[in-house]
This record gives structure tokens, C-alpha cells and sequence, in this order.
């Protein structure tokens, strides 16, 4: 019958029929397999003997085997560890072809849009949000909370969003989400249809697909959207700067789309990063405009941290109670602690200080970056956000030589539905700020190759 030991939450199976030999094998696997990493201390001989109800001295030679194999190290007086021993040989990477975000994972220069500088997360600011929650928290705060979040967070997000983006919203029209990944897969699973701009992020188009949505595109020129030419019964529209291509929305385009929507179609604002505009204030939301047939869809991936995984949004009346059942029939449960700390955040003013810290450090970095961009080099769209877009003669080219210095960018042409321009998509908000610099200078330099 085989035996489970169990330490650090790895459960080790060895038949004592497997004998000393067994044991041996059955360690090394774990070691191979990555489930003990290297530094784990083992169990003392003695400790793992008397768990497995064998002899002391078999344990002692299966560490001495493994030890003289390379597995483990022992030293006298100090646990016996797993060695930075033989390991599988990794598959090689796949070099050729368009670069993926997996790869550029491990890019040295980090400027893949999409993310903050996770090093500004406002840790000190979060601590004491946190600490003064669960200070005054009642014992059933800690009970499965209210799918739509915590009341309590949602009055503070009808604050903020009326204040800051102009929408309309009372708290029961506000439903807390996972993030917009989270949002856009739900909806896919109440509409039969939707539209996505094009170009757009894949990724979104992909999760709405999976909800059961049929997708169909949209084009987008300099002024955004085409309102005339939408046609199906639900726009996924980013007004405010229209991502990748960084435009917003002509101020007719706006009229026009609200007039669509009142007319009987339903809108998705996605307003990804609607607090970060640089050149004038921001924009205010379309969703004003057309409170009963547009979802305003936003949350804390650009201005926090994308690991909170805390989106939201501002739904129609009609829209709450559907969106509810389909979030809870799908296992959604609220993360209320972070939800509360998050709405104790903007009650005490420290959320709209951070973004404010934030737009200004951002609007220098745009600034820095454009002012060291080769010749020829000219962005696109509005100063705005947290990426930039460039077109480039050979999109391919320019992408091999930034790999060949460690860049991480993404790539224009992924995002069209068909065939579409190619250029380059940069993160300027990405890298921590001593690590800006030099990644502005690789860029360039492959820009210049």
C-alpha cells in the first residue's frame, strides 16, 4: 500500500515494497519535477524514517545516494537541502516567427504595454488601508460577500467615477468584477453578439468568444470608431483613447454613438486607462450620454497593479440582475478584504493622489521617450495613456533586431482582425523608473539598426 509524506504541502507516494531503491526514485522525481526546489530543506532522518515506519539507516543512505549524485547537499549540524542538481533539460525556446508576451517575459528591457510600473504600487499607502480594515472588520465580513463587492466599495466607486470620469452611476448599478478579462467573458455569455473595434486586443476578443459571443469588427480611423458602419446589436467601444491606436473618439462620433445606442443598441465603454491624459483634461465618459444603454467597464490593472484582479462595472438597471446570476453561476466570489481596502483607498483621498503621482511621472516619460526617438520615427494618437504606437516600413525587421537586444515591445499587426499595418506597440509605463532609461536606449538603438 503505498505511503504519502508530507511536508510543505508535497505529498511524496513510496510503497514500502519499493524499498530503499523506491524511496531514492521516488525523491528524485520530486526533485526533477520541480516540487522540491533547490534550497527545500528535507525532513531530518530521523523525522522521515519514523513518517514512512521504516529504518532510520535506509533513510540515511537514500540522502547519502542522492547526495553523491548531486541532488542534495548536507552539511553537519544543518538540515539536509535539495542541490541546484540535475534538472531536465528546458525545450529550446522557439526563436523564429513574431514574438509572443511569453517570450518577452524574459526580455531584459521590459516596454510590452499593458501594465503600470508595478514598482510605484502604493505598498505603504495599501498596508495602512489594509491594516485599518481589518482593525474595524466585523466577523462576518469574512463570510462569502455580496457578488456585485461590498457596499460599502461600490458607494466609493459612484463617488469617484461621477467625479473623476463623469459617469452616472448609483451604487446598485455598480457590480465589482475580476478585472475587465473577467467582465468581457461574462458579457460574452449574455450577448449573441458583439462588436470589437479593429484593430483591438485579441486577448479580449477571444474571452468574449468563449462567453458563446459571436465576434464581428468594427474599422477605426483617426477619428475612432465608424459609428455608421456598426451593425450587430453590442460595440465594445475604448472612446476616451482607443487601444492600440491611441485616438479618441471625435466629438460627432461620441453624439453619434450615443444616438446609436438610444436608438436600441447597447454599448461597452472600456475605459482602460481614462485617468491618464496628458495634454488636457481627460475626457469624460460616453456613458453620461446614454446611461441605460451603455456599460461603463473599468477598474485598477493600469492606475494599481493588475494581480489585484479588481475591475467594475456600471450597468444598465435591466443588466444587473442577469450579470449577477451569469457571474455567480459561473463560481465568481467577491475577494472582500482587498475590495474593502481598495474602497478605504478612495475614501481617504490616497487612490486619486497615487493617480495624480502617477500621470505626471508617466507625461515625463511619453515626453523622454519621444524626444529620443530616431528620425523619421513619429507616434501615433493622442498624449495619452501608457503605450505609444509607431509605425514602421518592416515591422518584422525592426522586431528582430529589438529581440536581438532584449526588448520586450508588442506588434501592430496582431491586433487586426484581417491584414492591417504593421508597427510597434510600447509600454513607456512598464519599466521601473532606474530601468526606464536604458530601456529607452536598446529601443532606440534597434530602432536604428
Amino acid at each position: 500500500m503505498a505511503r504519502s509524506w508530507s511536508s510543505s504541502d508535497l505529498h511524496l507516494d513510496w510503497s514500502p515494497s519499493a524499498g530503499r531503491r523506491g524511496l531514492a526514485d521516488a525523491l528524485r522525481r520530486a526533485i526533477r519535477e520541480g516540487r522540491l526546489a533547490p534550497g527545500t530543506a528535507l525532513p531530518s532522518t530521523r523525522a522521515l524514517a519514523a513518517d514512512l515506519g521504516i529504518a532510520r539507516g535506509t533513510v540515511t543512505r537514500v540522502y547519502g545516494d542522492l547526495s553523491a549524485e548531486g541532488y542534495l547537499r548536507t552539511s553537519q549540524g544543518a538540515p539536509t537541502r535539495v542541490a541546484a542538481g540535475p534538472r531536465p533539460s528546458a525545450e529550446p525556446r522557439e526563436k523564429s516567427g513574431p514574438p509572443t508576451s511569453a517570450w518577452f517575459r524574459d526580455a531584459r528591457w521590459d516596454l510590452f504595454p499593458g501594465r503600470p510600473d508595478l514598482s510605484s504600487f502604493p505598498r505603504a499607502a495599501w498596508a495602512s488601508a489594509m491594516r485599518r480594515v481589518l482593525h474595524s472588520l466585523p466577523a462576518g465580513s469574512f463570510d462569502y460577500g455580496d457578488p456585485a463587492g461590498p457596499a460599502v466599495l461600490r458607494e466609493a466607486l459612484a463617488r469617484y467615477l461621477a467625479r473623476s470620469r463623469g459617469v452616472l452611476a448609483d451604487p446598485d448599478r455598480i457590480v465589482v468584477c475580476g478585472g475587465y478579462s473577467h467582465a468581457i467573458s461574462v458579457l460574452g455569455h449574455l450577448f449573441d453578439e458583439i462588436a470589437f473595434e479593429d484593430p483591438s486586443l485579441p486577448e479580449f476578443r477571444d474571452g468574449a468568444a468563449r462567453g458563446g459571443a459571436k465576434i464581428v469588427t468594427v474599422p477605426v480611423d483617426e477619428r475612432g470608431i465608424r459609428v455608421s458602419e456598426l451593425d450587430s446589436p453590442v460595440a465594445v467601444v475604448t472612446a476616451a483613447h482607443q487601444y492600440p491606436l491611441g485616438v479618441t473618439l471625435a466629438p460627432e462620433r461620441r453624439s453619434a454613438l450615443a444616438c446609436w445606442a438610444a436608438a436600441g443598441g447597447l454599448v461597452i465603454e472600456d475605459d482602460y486607462d481614462g485617468e491618464f491624459r496628458f495634454d488636457r483634461q481627460p475626457v469624460g465618459a460616453v456613458q453620461s450620454l446614454a446611461p441605460e444603454r451603455i456599460i461603463y467597464a473599468g477598474g485598477v490593472s493600469k492606475t494599481l497593479a493588475p494581480s489585484l484582479r479588481i475591475g467594475w462595472l456600471v450597468l444598465p438597471r435591466r443588466l444587473v440582475g442577469p450579470v449577477l446570476d451569469t457571474m455567480t453561476a459561473l463560481g465568481w466570489r467577491a475577494p472582500v478584504i482587498d475590495h474593502l481596502a481598495l474602497a478605504d483607498l478612495l475614501n481617504s483621498g490616497a487612490y486619486d493622489r497615487h493617480v495624480r503621482q502617477r500621470r505626471v511621472a508617466y507625461r515625463r516619460r511619453r515626453d523622454r521617450l519621444i524626444a529620443a526617438l530616431p528620425p523619421g520615427f513619429v507616434p501615433e494618437g493622442i498624449s495619452a495613456g501608457l503605450h505609444l504606437v509607431l509605425r514602421v516600413p518592416d515591422e518584422a525587421a525592426v522586431l528582430r533586431a529589438l529581440r536581438a537586444r532584449s526588448v520586450a515591445v508588442d506588434y501592430l499587426s496582431r491586433y487586426w482582425t484581417g491584414t492591417g499595418p504593421g508597427g510597434l506597440v510600447i509600454g513607456y509605463a512598464t519599466p521601473a523608473e532606474h530601468a526606464f532609461g536604458p530601456a529607452v536606449e536598446a529601443l532606440v538603438d534597434g530602432l536604428r539598426a
